[in-house]
């Protein structure tokens, strides 16, 4: 298949970043992720950010997390997208939570992603770079959004993409991504879906709220990790990647892959979103999207 002929059966390891005109080369252009190591150790934040450092830096913050029953915030539960609950919360009460000292039902996740670092932390942006110089050179811009990302294990990030160029940066702990290339399209199910979002009552039972009057959501109703063959087989296809990123390590997630997302418990990341350029790459998955649509209503 012509897939096999740009890709690789793993993500590939770069020893450190290249020229922005090479990276731009080599992995932009052919639109192929890889992880570079040794991208970002001059970070103070690889040794600073730990839970006594935070407490002290932002404890009193007030931080956007999201609150789900069962760690999926913005997936398929039932016959409903849902998301999850926005909750305005001390730092300090996150990590107490995230490291046990306090019981709670719900798994929590800091993962609002409206450039959280730069809006809601300012006071930590001094312990990493807010671009990434090579990456905003190569690109010819800075980064739309610089997001901060905690986790307690049980958060999942549901298979999707996006239409950005993602360098994905892990501090402490680690993150497990299944990827699947924009190719495979035609073998990803989209199903359409009312959407809702949960919240917590007084009893600490989830409920889940429909959205009123919203437009119903396209989403991906298979689980990567357990993909329903029968119901879905033209998935067998799909030639999904597995690749682990540790501290200290960064992904480049090319715009518009699949992509699903675990965690190591109280994993700490940053990462950087680049609009990606609306060129013919883009008109390519368009028309690859259309023609999917097309076959699956005939």
């Amino acid at each position: 298949s012509s897939s096999e002929l740009y890709l690789n059966d793993t993500v590939p390891y770069l020893d450190g970043p290249l020229s922005s005109l090479q990276f731009y080369r080599d992995w932009i252009g052919p639109n192929k992720p890889c992880i570079i190591r040794n991208a970002f150790s001059d970070w103070p934040a690889l040794s600073k950010w730990n839970p006594t450092y935070l407490r002290e830096k932002v404890g009193s913050k007030v931080i956007s997390v999201a609150v789900t029953p069962n760690g999926y915030a913005d997936a398929i539960n039932g016959n409903r997208f849902v998301m999850p609950e926005e909750r305005q919360m001390t730092f300090t009460s996150l990590l107490d939570i995230v490291e046990g000292k306090v019981k709670s039902s719900g798994v929590f996740y800091v993962q609002k992603q409206c450039s959280n670092l730069t809006e809601e932390l300012p006071e930590l942006t001094g312990d990493v770079k807010t671009h990434i110089p090579w990456m905003s050179e190569a690109l010819g811009k800075k980064p739309d959004a610089v997001n901060f990302w905690l986790g307690e294990e049980s958060a999942v990030t549901s298979m999707h993409k996006d239409h950005y160029e993602n360098l994905y940066c892990v501090i402490s702990g680690q993150k497990e991504f299944i990827l699947l290339p924009p190719t495979d399209r035609p073998f990803i199910p989209y199903e359409l879906y009312q959407s809702a979002t949960y919240r917590q009552k007084e009893d600490g039972i989830f409920e889940i709220v429909d959205e009123e009057d919203s437009s119903k959501v396209p989403w991906i109703p298979l689980d990567p990790l357990n993909p329903d063959y029968e119901r879905y087989p033209s998935y067998r296809m799909a030639k999904p990647l597995h690749c682990t990123v540790k501290a200290g390590e960064m992904l480049y997630l090319p715009s518009l892959w699949f992509h699903h997302v675990r965690q190591s418990h109280g994993c700490i990341a940053v990462n950087f979103w680049y609009d990606m350029e609306f060129d013919i790459k883009y008109n390519y998955f368009q028309l690859v999207e259309s023609l999917t649509n097309a076959v699956g209503s005939l």
